[in-house]
């Protein structure tokens, strides 16, 4: 089994940034890819980033490119999310995910889920 443990969310005003970090324990995925996704209240869960197994590739939904970076560390079986210039609309529950197979967007590929970390962005 795989573990996903998710931290770093908190409440934050506009324009400000955090770190996400994702722990990942059982199974290791350094040739998997990992994403991050969100669900804000009373929407579909969407997707936010995702990174390929070595790190090499990376791929942003629109509302977030030149915001966030996805980076993964895989000698701690770490991913992280820098967000940077915070908008209330980024407020969301935080969930990072991962798959043994190519880089998808959709959550339905996305086989391991953490429990989620509430960000949320004060105006």
């Amino acid at each position: 089994q795989v573990q996903l443990v998710e931290s770093g969310g908190g409440l934050v005003q506009t324009g400000g940034s955090l770190r996400l970090s994702c722990a990942a324990s059982g199974r290791t995925f350094s040739r998997g890819t990992m994403a991050w996704f969100r669900q804000a209240p009373g929407k579909e869960r969407e997707f936010v980033a995702r990174i390929s197994g070595s790190g090499g590739s990376t791929d942003y939904a629109d509302s977030v490119k030149g915001r966030f970076t996805i980076s993964r560390d895989n000698a701690k079986n770490t991913l992280y999310l820098q967000m940077n210039s915070l908008k209330p609309e980024d407020t969301a529950v935080y969930y990072c995910a991962a798959r043994v197979g190519l880089p998808t967007r959709d959550s339905y590929d996305y086989d391991y889920w953490g429990q989620g970390t509430q960000v949320t962005v004060s105006s």
